[in-house]
């Protein structure tokens, strides 16, 4: 039997607001400051010896920026994959599809969006009512190998203040 699965949930920093410089909502970006604070809690997970094998991560350009700086402070750098399931209209049992693709990898970020992280959570561990993911905020959600639905349990949440409090 493999080992179990260490999730880490992830919600995109802060990006640029919805309207007229961004009518495609996929490809709006995160802001400086949301970029500065996210290159912080990728290096206050690494400093904390956060394991990370694969980053999946929505294909909009916010989520990608999100992996791609929180990545950048591991070494060896993981891999970052698009996962289309981790979209805005994804759904947990997809999602969960995508998880088991990578197998041999029992510690995966995956980062998305609001309110999709939220309900993933509560599909990973077995309750109805979505967690709260706050922009930049960040769960460990441990998970049996297959199937994934319920019966994990969460381990930690790291909202983008306690991250920030870490960094001291």
């Amino acid at each position: 039997m493999a080992a179990p699965y260490e999730l880490y949930l992830i919600r995109h920093g802060l990006a640029e607001e919805r309207g007229d410089a961004w009518p495609d909502d996929a490809k709006r970006p995160l802001t400086e400051q949301g970029m500065t604070r996210l290159r912080r809690a990728g290096r206050t997970l690494a400093r904390l010896g956060v394991p990370v094998d694969v980053v999946l991560t929505s294909p909009f350009v916010r989520t990608r920026q999100t992996a791609e700086l929180i990545a950048a402070a591991f070494t060896p750098r993981p891999a970052i994959i698009n996962a289309d399931a981790l979209a805005l209209g994804g759904t947990p049992a997809a999602v969960a599809a995508e998880i088991e693709k990578h197998g041999r990898r029992p510690h995966i970020f995956l980062v998305g969006h609001e309110p999709a992280m939220g309900e993933l959570a509560a599909w990973l561990i077995g309750t109805k009512n979505p967690i709260e993911f706050k922009k930049g905020g960040i769960c460990r959600i441990d998970v049996e190998t297959g199937p994934l639905r319920g019966g994990g349990a969460l381990r930690w949440m790291l909202t983008p203040k306690i991250l920030r409090a870490l960094k001291k």
